[in-house]
C-alpha cells in the first residue's frame, strides 16, 4: 500500500453532526409552520380583529409580510443544511424578538416566542462549539 493511500481520511459525520443536522431540520419545520401562520394572518383566515392585511396597522403589515416570506425561506435553507439557512432564521428570530420584547405596546407580549428563539440560538451555539472542539481535537 502506498504512503498516499494509507493517509486517507474517511469523511464520516460524527454523532454530534448528525444530531445537529436533525436539530436544524426540526427548526426548519417550525419555521415553515410560522411562515404558514403568518400567511394565514395575511390572507384573512385568522379569526381576530385586524388580522387581515388591509385592516392591519402599518407596523403589522411590514412585519407580517416580511416574516411570511422569510420564515419559509429560512425553513428551506435549514432543511437543506445550507450555510445561509441559520442566517435567515436569525433575521426572523431577531425581528420577532425586537417586535415582542422591544415594542410590546405595538405587537403585544409574546414572551414564549422570545424565550424559544433564545433557546434555539443557545442550542445552535452549543452545537457549533462542540463540533468545532471535536474537529480541533481530531486535527491534533
Amino acid at each position: 500500500m502506498s504512503e498516499v493511500t494509507s493517509r486517507r481520511v474517511v469523511l464520516q459525520p460524527s454523532t454530534t453532526e448528525i444530531i445537529f443536522a436533525w436539530f436544524q431540520r426540526v427548526i426548519a419545520g417550525y419555521c415553515l409552520l410560522f411562515g404558514i401562520l403568518y400567511w394565514i394572518r395575511l390572507i384573512g383566515i385568522y379569526p381576530g380583529e385586524l388580522w387581515r392585511f388591509d385592516l392591519m396597522p402599518v407596523h403589522w403589515q411590514v412585519a407580517a409580510a416580511m416574516l411570511a416570506v422569510f420564515f419559509p425561506f429560512a425553513a428551506a435553507g435549514l432543511w437543506m443544511l445550507a450555510s445561509w439557512g441559520p442566517v435567515i432564521w436569525f433575521i426572523c428570530a431577531a425581528t420577532e424578538t425586537v417586535m415582542y420584547a422591544g415594542f410590546p405596546d405595538l405587537f403585544g407580549h409574546r414572551l414564549l416566542i422570545v424565550v424559544s428563539h433564545a433557546c434555539v440560538a443557545l442550542l445552535y451555539i452549543v452545537f457549533r462549539v462542540t463540533i468545532w472542539l471535536q474537529k480541533r481535537q481530531l486535527r491534533q
